[in-house]
């Protein structure tokens, strides 16, 4: 049985990123060392290394239970949105981009009766 799965982001600048992620997109620090620092919010936690483990530009889909509301928080703070929601056959959701280039991908349940977007790759 997998219990979690939690994705290691390399960051461009370690403490831009941990920044961005606290105040612009609401995630709270779990815990921070020189190298290493996890980020979480509600369920989901994510790792942040600095300046090793992994490539820059990496994606992340995270399911939401409300894309529009998420997507609201985030633009009043300020947040790089690369692609607003749109409708798709598996999910509503937007793409946000953080301080080293890497997509999250925050997603709802896809909405009946709206047609569907053009997905940006």
């Amino acid at each position: 049985m997998i219990e979690n799965i939690t994705p290691i982001l390399r960051c461009d600048d370690f403490e831009a990123s941990k920044r961005y992620y606290v105040n612009v997109l609401g995630f709270k620090l779990d815990f921070d060392v020189p190298w290493m620092a996890q980020v979480s919010r509600d369920r989901c936690a994510i790792m942040l290394a600095d300046g090793h483990q992994g490539a820059r530009g990496m994606w992340v889909w995270i399911g939401v239970e409300n894309a529009d509301a998420l997507h609201a928080e985030f633009a009043a703070k300020g947040a790089l949105i690369r692609d607003p929601p749109q409708n798709f056959e598996w999910s509503y959701e937007f793409q946000v981009e953080d301080p080293s280039g890497h997509v999250l991908r925050f997603g709802s349940e896809p909405k009946p009766g709206v047609a569907y977007g053009q997905f940006k790759p």
